[in-house]
Parts: structure tokens; C-alpha cells; sequence
């Protein structure tokens, strides 16, 4: 890590990446730092089941030389409502293309508790932006990963901290909203990412291998093969 200050350099252009060890927010991360922010790296272990991907958002914060890893713990496993948290079954096989109900998969709130807590750290360090690896081509069915809930969010973060009313509003940077999988995969590919360093299985077996069967690990095979990549961690 660059430094462990909890506080930016005068000057620097910073954001809060909330980094989960997932192709997304690698990739989203490191097209931030392209652009020329400095990266602070949160990760949350939320009581979700595949805690494999915190591993990954260690080895995915070193890659990218963040200048802090912050890892919080926040237990929405004590509330339930997802599969992710051990309530029910994860689904698999399931017909994607065609099934826009909401899944089993969704956390109720999560994006809004995990970008509150950005939002925190970000007026701490000074970080203009958040960075969420969202996508609303690809996105499962989640709501809280629409761009109209990012604008609100972004609206509300405005009204309710001190840098907001004091002019200094916090932006959310999205930039993989509008890309499809297949082309999340190439442009990390072009930013020389080690996508072997990532996880995004909902069920992984106990060595960590992905299943091959759950939303997320179909999402992503589909992604690398349209790309023409071999994916490392399965390929």
C-alpha cells in the first residue's frame, strides 16, 4: 500500500472504491486510477456466504497499489432475505435471458448500506467520488443497480453531508453501467488486469472453485466467451 493516512494529500484526486473481489469492481477500479484518481479500497463482509471474494479484494487492492484496504464487517446475515446470507438456496441454471423477476440472490438494501459507508470514509479522506461497479446491461434484476437509483443516491449525498452543503458534492462513478460483460472483460484485458485474481461464484466449492451454474458464474463465462478471452479462473 502507498501510505496509511486516513486523510488525501492536498491536491490529490481521490476516490472510494468499493472493491469486492468481482471481475466489476476490479475492472471499474482500475479504469478510476486510469483516469487519474487515487484509490481508497472498501470491502464489506456482509455475512455473505461466498466470503471467498474477500480474499479476492485483497489480492485485487494489492494489484492495483490502493493507497488504503479498509475491510468493515456489517452483518446483514442477522437480517436474512437473501440467498447470499444462507437464507434459501442459491439458484442455479437459471433461464436469464428470459426471467426478469428480481432473484433470490438480492440483499435487501445493500448497494444503499455499502455506498453510505463510502459516502462516510469519502468525507474523512476528502474523496471526491465513489466508484461502484454497477451494470445495468448484464445486471440480475437487482433495483439498486439501475442508474436512476445511482442519480438519487448521488442527489441524497449532496443533501446530507457537510462537503455537499459546502459545495464540494461527491460524484458516483459508474463506468461500466452501460457496458456489456464482453466488453468489461476487454477493456480490462487492454488495462493488463489478472482477472485470476478475482471471484464472482455465488456457491464456490469449499476449494474455492466456482460452480459453473449460479447467475453470476454464467453471467461471467458468457462475458470472457463473447470477448474471446480465456478466463483464468476457470478456463
Amino acid at each position: 500500500m502507498k501510505n496509511t493516512s486516513n486523510t488525501a494529500k492536498s491536491g490529490d484526486r481521490c476516490a472510494i472504491v468499493l472493491l469486492s473481489g468481482g471481475l466489476d469492481s476490479f475492472t471499474a477500479a482500475a479504469m478510476a486510477k486510469a483516469d487519474g484518481y487515487e484509490l481508497y479500497a472498501l470491502s464489506i463482509r456482509y455475512g455473505q456466504i461466498h466470503a471467498r471474494e474477500i480474499e479476492a479484494a485483497r489480492a485485487a487492492a494489492r494489484a492495483l497499489g490502493v493507497a488504503r484496504h479498509l475491510e468493515l464487517a456489517v452483518d446483514l446475515a442477522a437480517f436474512g432475505g437473501s440467498a447470499l446470507v444462507g437464507d434459501g438456496a442459491i439458484p442455479k441454471d437459471r433461464a436469464l435471458e428470459s426471467d426478469h423477476s428480481i432473484p433470490s440472490t438480492y440483499v435487501p438494501a445493500r448497494n444503499t448500506v455499502f455506498l453510505s459507508l463510502a459516502l462516510a470514509w469519502a468525507e474523512v479522506v476528502g474523496a471526491t467520488a465513489i466508484v461502484i461497479g454497477v451494470n445495468a446491461l448484464d445486471y440480475s434484476g437487482y433495483p439498486d443497480c439501475r442508474p436512476e437509483y445511482l442519480r438519487a443516491f448521488e442527489a441524497m449525498a449532496r443533501l446530507a453531508t457537510k462537503a455537499g452543503v459546502e459545495g464540494r458534492p461527491l460524484t458516483i462513478l459508474a463506468p461500466l453501467l452501460h457496458m456489456s460483460k464482453a466488453e468489461i472483460v476487454i477493456r480490462g484485458v487492454a488495462l493488463g488486469l489478472d482477472y485470476g485474481l478475482t471471484h464472482s461464484c455465488y456457491d464456490p466449492a469449499p476449494s474455492g472453485r466456482p460452480c459453473g451454474r449460479c447467475d453470476s458464474c454464467r453471467i461471467r463465462a458468457k462475458g470472457f466467451a463473447e470477448a474471446g478471452v480465456v478466463d483464468p479462473v476457470s478456463g
